[in-house]
């Protein structure tokens, strides 16, 4: 059938006529995000604290105050600018190509380019990108269920209309575009969709610490209140000492932190070819028990070609042609190419008029069929997994069946060729020879499984193959042959995730839209870097570049970002928890606290600084799957804020009863303390090892450095507090450094004699 599709200059009026063909998100409008902050709890203490330094006529204080929220605002935006800009520019790798009819030339081109009158083709495994009515098919299968719901594949016919958002199971067809996106019928739905995310169970923990401590905080703010009521303690006293409670207790830069941590870590993997859809992933992959992978593209380099010719009773060059024939009606399939270019290297000349009809390979049929036109007369050809053919054949040769396992063996996989002249029918065919395709073992195959088993990830090889070819890679890189499962059907290998799901955490590779069921199954779904379009769109995670190389690193990071998340949470809770009871417990026995509100926020953003660059924070990669321990990091928490909090009140009982400093002295002293002795704890915390053996990356270091530099400065100068000499300066140095050393201790008591008990 002769198409005719649009010129160029038509496609582009058209492109300024109804837009790209791309539904824009909607954006949260200025005004709304403005006020979402000004609520949020950082905002509302900002406030409440600035009120309160006005009515106590600190009106210096007041001006600070708005000056650090207007701050805090600014990197607020920026941080959040970032982050979308680093998420769109993650959406360019993941533009689906669609094939144009365009100046009478098929073309491949982003879908955003496609406009309503392009002819475009469909394969196996693409995504319908617009709403498009079908002009010609053969053998189309649609998965209709992001449109109507309906999960099991729908046949087709000429005429019917396709909806933007739906795949092709199998088959292939030309339709023409009718509506492209915001006006497709899949686009008008999203417009009135919000999106929504979810959280991994990491960040619902960390949330829940939050919300743990600022509900702590809170009962000891009502508390203390009562106590002084009752005391008859001046209203603007117990505020203020209220207000330096819930500054103390809620964790301010937990959002932030947690936004940058993981979203450097999915910028990381992008770097190393990695896309990251479902962020909550990253938790699941960095617990990775169990993964299938695909043989082909991920162990191997899926640069396949026809090695050898087998020939029963016929030349070659009579294979190569019926089955190039069999296959240049679907030149998107890696085996396809191949043998169209094995025609080519034996100047073997096949024309597509010539193709009567074609039906081509799936997951299912595991074989093509096409009925040609050969001088004269309809030629059967059907190509594809020697058994089916077999199966097709009237009769073969004696030695068949020994060949193909003799080429299987070698570690070839085998493609048998069958016509039947005169007909064009699939029964009593003629076997004429087998096609041996070779799949090249990637270099680095070998190594990664090993250092994937040593970290405590079971690799198991899932193919479609012979089992003896599943076999022989298998033993190339070090897979046991209990775990290949050859001879998978796509129902063996939901079976398989789901039957492992239930002990472990499984990942599943996958490239065929026959992939989609295991792979939408598995904990962590991956898409390897040839997968069709379909699989891409439902994979939680998407390669870049094949190889199992990259999945390794993709795990590694995440690892790394599990580390980072952990490390805070521990740090969070132990600093809270040291400042809830240290401020309460003062405030019983003296009424009062040695910080004022602007101290405390003041404080607070100095601590953010080192306490957000732990997004990028050195870690080490813990060799095993990592799990929330959250008994063994409670107790470590604990062991960290007792030492804080043992810290902190014999500091002040010793400058207080026994030096008897003078009570602003004694406040400038603590605040040089808390903010000296937090950014300390961070080189304990963020380390199982000793401290010392294992320093933080150079940001941590330089943030930490010169946040403490800056506090000093303040200390000695006497900006926003009074002024102390440098003896008490040096004092509380060593005090530090001398409490980091018990912290330190804190931590090997952990180690040694806690950790074990706990399994």
């Amino acid at each position: 059938m002769a198409y005719i599709g649009l010129t160029s200059s038509e496609a582009r009026d058209r492109l300024m006529q109804y837009g790209p063909n791309t539904i824009e998100e909607k954006k949260t409008l200025f005004i709304v995000k403005l006020f979402r902050w000004i609520v949020s709890p950082i905002s509302l203490m900002l406030i409440a604290a600035a009120i309160l330094s006005y009515v106590a006529g600190k009106y210096f204080d007041v001006w600070f105050i708005v000056g650090l929220m207007m701050l805090n605002l600014g990197v607020t935006f920026w941080q959040e600018h970032k982050a979308d800009a680093a998420i769109e520019k993650l959406k360019e790798h993941l533009t689906t190509q669609v094939r144009v009819l365009r100046d009478g030339v098929w073309t491949a081109m982003p879908s955003s380019n496609i406009v309503p009158g392009d002819v475009i083709k469909l394969f196996g495994g693409n995504i319908v990108s617009a709403d498009v009515q079908l002009q010609d098919i053969v053998h189309l299968s649609i998965n209709d269920a992001a449109v109507t719901g309906e999960s099991l594949p729908q046949e087709k016919k000429v005429g019917d209309t396709l909806y933007a958002g739906s795949f092709v199971v199998s088959g292939q067809a030309v339709a023409t575009v009718t509506a492209t996106g915001s006006h497709t019928y899949f686009g008008k739905t999203l417009l009135s969709v919000q999106k929504t995310s979810r959280r991994s169970i990491l960040e619902q923990d960390i949330l829940r610490i939050s919300k743990f401590l600022s509900l702590a905080s809170v009962v000891v703010v009502v508390l203390l209140t009562g106590l002084f009521l009752w005391y008859r303690i001046a209203l603007v006293n117990i505020l203020t000492l209220d207000l330096s409670l819930v500054i103390a207790g809620i964790p301010i830069s937990l959002p932030t932190v947690m936004t940058l941590i993981i979203s450097l870590g999915v910028l990381e993997l992008s770097k190393k070819n990695v896309i990251v859809k479902r962020l909550s992933s990253l938790e699941d992959l960095a617990n990775v028990q169990v993964l299938f992978s695909d043989k082909t593209g991920t162990l191997t380099k899926n640069e396949i070609h026809v090695t050898n010719i087998i020939a029963y009773g016929t030349s070659e060059e009579s294979i190569i042609r019926a089955a190039a024939l069999a296959s240049i009606k679907d030149d998107e399939s890696s085996i396809n190419k191949a043998i169209l270019d094995k025609a080519r290297d034996m100047r073997i000349a096949v024309n597509e008029k010539d193709v009567i009809s074609f039906i081509p390979a799936d997951s299912e049929r595991k074989r093509s069929f096409a009925v040609v036109m050969s001088e004269g007369v309809n030629e059967a050809i059907s190509v594809g997994a020697p058994q089916i053919i077999a199966s097709l054949c009237a009769m073969h040769a004696d030695t068949f069946d020994t060949d193909v396992e003799h080429a299987a063996k070698q570690g070839y996989r085998s493609l048998a060729v069958a016509v039947k002249e005169g007909s064009s029918q699939e029964q009593g065919m003629r076997m004429i020879g087998i096609l041996l395709i070779s799949d090249i073992l990637r270099d680095d195959a070998k190594n990664v499984v090993e250092f994937l088993r040593a970290n405590g990830v079971d690799v198991r090889m899932v193919t479609g193959d012979h089992r003896a070819i599943g076999e022989r890679i298998a033993q190339d890189v070090g897979i046991a042959p209990d775990k290949v499962y050859a001879e998978i059907l796509p129902a063996d290998k939901l079976k398989l995730v789901e039957a492992e799901k239930k002990q472990a955490v499984v990942a599943a590779t996958g490239d065929g839209i026959n992939d989609l069921p295991a792979i939408k199954t598995a904990d962590v779904g991956i898409a390897v870097s040839n997968a069709v379009d379909a699989l891409k769109s439902g994979a939680d995670i998407v390669l870049l570049s094949s190889g199992i190389g990259v999945i390794k690193d993709a795990i590694i990071e995440a690892r790394k970002i599990f580390a980072r998340l952990y490390t805070y949470s521990i740090y969070r809770m132990s600093e809270s928890f040291r400042l809830i009871v240290t401020i309460a417990v003062l405030g019983i026995i003296y009424h009062t606290y040695p910080l004022e509100p602007l101290q405390l926020i003041l404080l607070a953003f100095l601590n953010d600084v080192p306490i957000i660059s732990l997004a990028v924070d050195r870690v080490t990669v813990v060799s095993k799957p990592s799990t929330i321990r959250v008994a063994d990091r409670f107790i470590l928490s604990a062991l960290y804020g007792l030492t804080g909090i043992a810290n902190s009140l014999v500091l002040f009982f010793i400058i207080k009863d026994i030096v008897h400093l003078p009570w602003n002295i004694i406040e400038t002293i603590f605040f040089l303390k808390l903010a000296i002795s937090g950014h300390m704890l961070v080189y304990v915390a963020h380390t199982k090892e000793r401290w010392w053996r294992f320093l933080p990356s150079k940001a941590v270091i330089l943030a930490t450095a010169g946040t403490q530099v800056v506090a000093t400065l303040f200390a000695l100068v006497g900006i926003f507090m009074p002024a102390i000499p440098v003896i008490w300066i040096v004092v509380v140095w060593v005090w530090a450094f001398g409490w980091m050393q018990i912290s330190e201790l804190a931590k090997m008591f952990h180690k040694k004699y806690i950790r074990p008990r706990l399994g």
